[in-house]
């Protein structure tokens, strides 16, 4: 071995190693990708999209697709109509039913399903609790946080003290969730409205709770 060979080989060998280091470290992470699966679909999801393909198909004719739609939607329009209309709840319920049946070939994207049958529902919940005078207003400051113990108690008995209106919008913004804008876009009522018939209504449940 020369003197040059001697002198270049620890600098030689670093060069190597350094050349060769990248294929090695990205051998296991390309073995990881190979192995790893997609995640799999949640229950949820899957529902999700089996009413979306459900819509598309009675939407183009499919009678039977349409009778496995109404079904599918039921459990989704009840949660949302039982607490606004309370004990009108099952009528509110036939009552969306059937304007989903009547009006389906209005909704042009069937991916916004479910947005579209919330705003049937919100709105059939409230016109069946108003028609059948079961309003019990209380012009009554705050309701209890989401994570209070307290919505999980009794909420049923206080809710019958507002109004459907009232019951509506706390529904809404407090169990389902929804920003203030889009809430009063469902109620067909401007933000403004909104916002004070949420003042309202969770002021009317704090005192409703607290009597």
């Amino acid at each position: 071995m020369t003197a040059a060979d001697r002198e270049g080989g620890p600098e030689r060998e670093g060069a190597l190693e350094r050349e060769g280091a990248p294929e090695r470290e990205g051998a296991p992470e390309r073995e990881r990708n190979r192995q790893r699966e997609p995640d799999r679909p949640t229950e949820r999801e899957r529902q999700h999209e089996r009413g979306i393909a459900l819509a598309r198909a009675a939407r183009g004719g499919d009678t039977l697709a349409l009778h496995q739609l109404l079904d599918h939607l039921t459990p989704y329009i009840a949660r949302i109509c039982d607490p606004v209309a309370r004990a009108d709840a099952p009528d509110a319920t036939q009552e969306t039913l059937l304007t989903v049946f009547r009006s389906l070939r209005s909704l042009r994207d069937p991916r916004a399903l479910y947005g579209w049958v919330r705003a049937v529902a919100v709105r059939e919940a409230v016109r069946t609790a108003q028609r059948a005078a079961r309003d019990r207003p209380a012009e009554l400051a705050e309701v209890p946080g989401r994570g209070d113990p307290q919505l999980a108690a009794d909420i049923d008995d206080v809710l019958a003290r507002l109004s459907p209106a009232h019951r509506a919008v706390l529904v809404l913004r407090d169990v389902e969730g929804l920003d203030e804008q889009t809430a009063a876009a469902l109620l067909g009522v401007p933000a403004g409205t909104a916002k004070s018939r949420l003042h309202r209504a969770r002021s009317s449940f704090r005192k409703a709770w607290s009597a």
